[in-house]
């Protein structure tokens, strides 16, 4: 149906333009102002005029920002601007992967927190997993995350009498998880902040003293440098975890930081294929002096040299009589070593003795735990 035409001076029509270069006016207005204006040259000129600033105020674009803007604003801050008391270098990527994760935490929802997460990990040759939540994860890791704390003389988010039992990071998880009949909500992000900054605080200002201090583990113990790089590598790949249960895009760690996960991944396989090797997993003793030449690609990449003999030590492998070859991208190194990924579909090139290889891809998966 055609709206009706206002019966309107010259001097009203003016005063509808903007109105009508809005499309605010009522039909009649508008029935009347696009009347009118074919036979004023004045009055289109105007309306004209009014359309394209108009369409210069409206973008057709969301007005959600990029879910990844907050992830590279602090990247750019922790990058430009050094901070008062500095982080220990060894420190550094805990220190970012904290922040990061505490970002990505921020954007998320009430309701997002309760989002389903599976927890992966291999035991033996097997991949095993756990269900939990968003708040379960930032339980899990800040419970970890105390272990540095005793180590430093921090208090436990165990609380103090914590039994001596209740080292191994699984048992640890468990022990938080099951003291309340209620699931864990967003309000254990602040705990586990507040703990990270305390330990970030820590290093920094006694980082000659810590520095030489062992973390344990329960089975085994690792320098308090090596413990804050594997405390990095298993914040960034819990946050991946959550970002994937949120649907958000997460960015690997910088090539420096992601540099130095995967050495300490390459330095403990020596000591890991020896425990294989004990409980009757490996392939056979190897020739003597044997290693396996692992290049890894990408950011973060190098070539590091694997002893086959099963015995850790101080210091990288002597390239000596290679045996083998793998060649594998640094993130997905770093996912196999999180147990994320299986070591049969790892590498992406490989020649030589095939029991090596697969001692070495077994043995970085074996790294994983809950």
């Amino acid at each position: 149906m055609t709206a009706a035409r206002l019966d309107v001076d010259h001097r009203a029509l003016m005063s509808y333009l903007g109105a009508w270069a809005l499309s605010a006016c009522s039909p009649e207005e508008a029935a009347a102002v696009e009347s009118h204006l074919p036979e004023c040259a004045r009055c289109a000129e105007e309306a004209h005029r009014l359309r394209d600033a108009v369409g210069l105020l409206h973008h057709e674009e969301p007005l959600d920002l990029d879910p990844g803007l907050r992830a590279r604003v602090l990247e750019s801050c922790l990058d430009r601007r050094p901070p008062k008391i500095p982080v220990p270098e060894w420190a550094a990527a805990y220190d970012t992967e904290t922040a990061r994760l505490d970002a990505l935490l921020q954007d998320i929802q009430d309701a997002e927190w309760h989002a389903p997460v599976r927890l992966r990990w291999f035991e033996g040759e097997e991949q095993v997993g756990r269900r939990t939540t968003v708040a379960g994860v930032i339980g899990h890791l800040m419970t970890v995350d105390g272990l540095v704390a005793v180590a430093l003389g921090l208090e436990d988010p165990l609380g103090a009498r914590t039994p001596a039992h209740l080292v191994a990071p699984d048992a640890r998880t468990e022990a938080l998880w099951n003291a309340s009949p209620l699931p864990q909500t967003r309000s254990v992000r602040g705990p586990w902040r507040e703990q990270s900054h305390r330990l970030v605080s820590a290093l920094s200002l006694e980082s000659d003293r810590s520095a030489a201090l062992d973390v344990a583990y329960g089975g085994y113990a690792l320098p308090l440098r090596d413990s804050l790089l594997d405390r990095a590598f298993e914040c960034w790949v819990h946050a991946e975890d959550i970002a994937g249960a949120v649907d958000y895009p997460y960015d690997p760690p910088k090539p420096r930081h992601l540099n130095g996960m995967i050495d300490l991944a390459a330095r403990m396989l020596p000591g890991v294929i020896g425990r294989r090797r004990r409980a009757g997993l490996g392939r056979g003793v190897p020739e003597p002096g044997g290693v396996l030449h692992l290049e890894i690609e990408g950011a973060g990449g190098g070539d590091w040299y694997i002893g086959l003999d099963g015995e850790a030590r101080e210091g990288a492998a002597e390239p000596g009589r290679t045996v083998a070859h793998v060649a594998l991208d640094g993130v997905e190194f770093c996912r196999l070593a999180a147990g994320h990924m299986q070591p049969r579909e790892a590498a992406a090139g490989q020649d030589g003795d095939m029991d090596a290889v697969h001692e070495v891809l077994f043995a970085a998966a074996s790294l994983s735990r809950m």
